[in-house]
């Protein structure tokens, strides 16, 4: 997170930000010592921009934890036109967030995302199509799928996207039933349900180390579980699914 806030600091053009929410789900005494420099009486500074701090009683989920910050920004005087979901782990050497706005201003942008790169340099597997029982068993038992190709993304990884705040009140924020795992796919079905696009900016790149913890850690891996169970029984799953089928079918290239 601090590496995070030096990064925002050194960006030629801050003038889009209105405000950085921060959420502290568990306690970090070391990141909350590491913030003490940005303070300037009694707030949370970076340059005119200034940050709030979150801190939970008890641990939220993911979609839980960025859907509150969004409330608090909206109960402001001035709430902001755009809302960013970022991981702390989210670094670029080049600035990504003039590109990002462009492409966030056009017509029936439901959330725009950066090409997303690990740390060293090889493209993420960021933009994937919907996770199928089958698609996972060829993904992880096969070794038969790779979706780094993947252009036109059913959903997208949320290390980083930016939604047009409106839209993101509109189909109400993350659903947080999904503690943690596949409330990107499901807010990424949801938006395009409700006639928004995804839009991927080739002019952004952000590097993100992602952890794959559900492959090591069995709680994880447990949430991972649940999650998927949630997502194929959803409502938003099937009518994406279905919609998608219905599509591939009369098109052309399906009969």
């Amino acid at each position: 997170m601090l590496a995070l806030l030096q990064l925002l600091s050194a960006a030629p053009d801050l003038s889009w930000c209105q405000r950085i929410w921060i959420t502290i789900n568990v306690p970090e005494p070391k990141l909350l010592d590491g913030l003490r420099p940005w303070q300037v009486n009694g707030e949370y500074c970076i340059g005119r921009i200034k940050f709030f701090l979150i801190v939970n009683r008890h641990p939220l989920g993911f979609g839980a934890n960025h859907n509150q910050a969004f409330l608090k920004d909206r109960s402001q005087n001035s709430p902001s036109k755009y809302f960013v979901v970022m991981n702390p782990d989210i670094s670029w050497s080049a600035d990504p967030w003039l590109a990002l706005l462009d492409s966030a201003c056009q017509p029936e942008v439901g959330c725009v995302y950066p090409i997303q790169i690990d740390g060293k340099g090889r493209p993420q597997d960021y933009r994937r199509l919907l996770p199928t029982p089958w698609a996972l068993w060829k993904r992880h038992v096969l070794k038969s799928s790779s979706e780094r190709d993947v252009h036109i993304p059913d959903w997208v990884s949320a290390a980083l996207l930016l939604f047009p705040a409106e839209v993101f009140a509109e189909i109400q924020g993350f659903d947080e039933r999904y503690h943690m795992y596949c409330e990107d796919v499901d807010i990424c079905l949801r938006l395009q349900l409700a006639g928004y696009r995804l839009v991927g900016v080739s002019n952004a790149c952000v590097t993100h180390t992602a952890r794959r913890a559900s492959r090591s850690d069995a709680h994880h891996l447990l949430w991972h579980i649940r999650s998927l169970w949630r997502l194929w029984f959803s409502s938003a799953c099937w009518r994406f699914w279905r919609q998608r089928h219905a599509l591939r079918t009369h098109s052309p290239r399906g009969r």
